[in-house]
């Protein structure tokens, strides 16, 4: 009969083994990178598709988190959406997307948090309310618009439209596609690369003040520094043609990014605008770590679209003004 005392070490030194194994691994995955510097590595390329809404849906009133039954059903009816736009989005699914279905790539995930908005600050989860001075703004700009065609020049089209940016934050908010973020560090400059409008903005890190106020830029000007772990990027000097949510010159943007494991960055953005927004308001949402490449955004040299509407308007116009003519 065999010993069962001498079965028994080699099995008990298999199970430590494949139990120190597991735990080792499990540690590797939390521990954080870091460069020769000693700083975090935030490099790499950062997914940050989500279905989870901006601002908290009416269904999830008053609650912060989702029930872990209420995340599956929530994905389940972003996979169901016919139009391929996630479930909150207020648009019908009549209301066509200018690309086809198979172009768009929203998250048909939550948010790792179960968050009900990507909006943590205020409680609510909502944009809060837009002061006086900007809703006369937003008037003013109504009644300019009125006063040509939606087509008369390109200037009449968005900036988005144009390809000139996106915005910031904007373009780190989830949306159709092109969700990804890649980081490229060293330590005097962070380059961080939006997919979205390939924008590339070069963040110095050798403590500098802000550039004169009379330097405006669509992104604004960017400063960063370290707190601990976390990278934090200061922008300010946005032009007034930049418009993120009614806000535009006075776009105050302050950017947290702190990884957290070897796949994971947390990023955190809060804004303020006195002139826009009754209170500050900040968004958090995790990223994920992606293998996958970043492709280039070829907007200009495939932007027939904006070719097209004004030369439809054109075209509109002459049938118009040949129809005059015969009834004169």
């Amino acid at each position: 009969m065999p010993d069962r005392k001498r079965l028994r070490a080699p099995l008990g030194l298999a199970v430590a083994w494949a139990l120190a194994s597991a735990l080792l691994a499990a540690d590797e995955a939390r521990r954080v990178p870091r460069l020769p510097d000693g700083h975090p590595d935030l490099q790499g390329t950062w997914d940050f598709r989500s279905a989870t809404p901006l601002e908290r849906p009416a269904r999830f009133q008053g609650r912060e988190f989702m029930t872990p039954d209420e995340v599956v059903e929530y994905e389940r009816l972003a996979l169901a959406r016919e139009d391929g736009r996630p479930p909150d989005d207020a648009r019908s699914v009549e209301e066509q997307s200018v690309h086809p279905v198979w172009w768009l790539d929203y998250g048909k995930k939550v948010v790792k948090t179960a968050r009900t908005s990507l909006i943590v600050d205020p409680p609510d989860g909502k944009i809060p309310p837009q002061t006086a001075e900007a809703r006369d703004r937003l008037a003013a700009r109504r009644a300019a618009a009125r006063t040509h065609g939606p087509a008369d020049s390109y200037e009449n089209r968005s900036i988005f439209e144009r390809c000139l940016t996106r915005g910031l934050p904007e373009q780190l908010l989830p949306g159709p596609y092109n969700n990804n973020l890649q980081i490229v560090q060293t330590p005097q400059y962070i380059v961080l690369t939006t997919e979205m409008i390939h924008e590339a903005r070069v963040v110095p890190m050798d403590g500098r003040p802000h550039a004169s106020a009379a330097i405006r830029s669509w992104t604004g000007d960017p400063r960063g520094r370290w707190e601990g772990e976390t990278l934090v990027v200061d922008s300010t000097n946005f032009t007034d043609r930049t418009i993120f949510r009614g806000a535009g010159e006075n776009l105050h943007l302050v950017e947290r990014f702190t990884r957290l494991d070897a796949d994971t960055l947390e990023y955190r953005f809060t804004v303020e605008d006195p002139t826009t927004w009754t209170r500050p308001w900040t968004v958090a949402y995790p990223m994920t770590r992606t293998d996958a490449p970043v492709y280039e955004y070829a907007c200009h040299e495939g932007n027939y679209g904006l070719r097209d509407i004004l030369s439809g308007a054109r075209y509109e116009e002459q049938l118009e003004a040949d129809a005059g003519k015969k009834r004169q």
